[in-house]
């Protein structure tokens, strides 16, 4: 660059592969995004992916236009140039949020956030049930760490002791502990298996929608998280139509009329593709695919609006789309 010292703005990066193939983060002022990058992009650059193992540098900005400065001789600089441009100006891979899980909730919702080792809720009090949870699940995830015995139902440490609800709220209501974030996506880690029988991470669940359909899908997600990431959102629905179901002796606590969850995977391949499935919380024994909705569904009777960090193009298109054989 012929541009003057002091006309320079200097941004200094680290570029660091992940533990998935082809998968690099890119960070700046503590701030970091995921980029893509696949075996046909590196080609296309005459560069492999074991030679961007990791990289330091500076992307420079002044009156004659941009640059990017290594700090190492991994790269030289006309192919970190090259590199940019490709992200750029194709959708071989493209820049997403670590927190791409999280929904947006409608305006005026009630809602206290907590951010747990291994999910992010969104609580509500005047229920006492979440609003959502939302997570991320992997094949190291899926690596058990911990054993789920041991661990027992427990007050959110999070809300006013006498406010908080209790196992005994459930006593005798006929309806389960149903987890959202599920135990068995915990096993890796022994604060995350705790984390995950909170109160605040509970329905009150149809025993056997609890241990049957709903359980079903928990294990279809497990399956299908050895072939990539998901990020996953689910929660419970409350109709306003009718008089609504409280349990609970201490604190009362609103009966779901139904359960949703919406799975997206193939983000760090380039190729995502989302579902939704919608569950009443009563008694059934049927298939997956009879539970099955697009994103912009379950959007619609929940008043979330799932995966907003995705490119509009992006989201619009995999939100729509829902096609189970694609996960089979």
């Amino acid at each position: 660059m012929n541009a003057l010292a002091s006309d320079l703005v200097n941004l200094p990066f680290t570029l660091s592969s992940s533990s998935t193939d082809g998968l690099f983060v890119f960070s700046t002022f503590g701030l970091s995004s995921e980029l893509v990058l696949s075996d046909e992009v590196s080609s296309l650059l005459t560069i492999s992916l074991d030679e961007l193992s990791e990289l330091e540098g500076s992307l420079l900005f002044g009156p004659a236009g941009c640059g990017l400065q290594a700090a190492n001789n991994i790269m030289k600089t006309k192919t970190l140039v090259l590199l940019l441009l490709f992200f750029l100006i194709t959708n071989k891979g493209y820049s997403q949020s670590n927190n791409i899980e999280i929904p947006v909730s409608a305006k005026g919702k009630r809602e206290l956030i907590f951010k747990r080792k291994n999910y992010t809720l969104s609580f509500n009090k005047e229920t006492n049930i979440p609003n959502w949870v939302a997570w991320q699940l992997d094949k190291k995830k899926l690596t058990e760490q911990v054993s789920r015995k041991g661990f027992n139902f427990r007050p959110d440490p999070d809300i006013e002791k006498n406010k908080a609800v209790v196992t005994q709220d459930y006593a005798h209501s006929g309806y389960d502990r149903g987890h959202m974030c599920p135990a068995g996506d915990s096993r890796w880690d022994g604060q995350a298996m705790m984390e995950s029988f909170y109160m605040t991470n509970i329905c009150p669940q149809h025993p056997n929608l609890n241990g049957g359909d709903w359980h079903e899908l928990e294990q279809a997600c497990r399956r299908w998280a050895l072939e990539g990431r998901l990020y996953i959102v689910c929660g419970p629905i409350l109709y306003k139509k009718g008089t609504p179901q409280y349990i609970g002796k201490e604190h009362k606590i609103r009966v779901p009329e139904a359960f949703f969850k919406v799975i997206l995977t193939g983000v760090e391949k380039g190729k995502p593709r989302a579902i939704g499935f919608i569950y009443k919380n009563t008694a059934g024994n049927r298939p997956l695919d009879s539970y099955v909705n697009s994103i912009d569904q379950v959007e619609r009777i929940t008043g979330l609006d799932f995966f907003s960090e995705l490119p509009d193009e992006i989201e619009n298109r995999v939100e729509k789309a829902f096609n189970l054989k694609e996960w089979k």
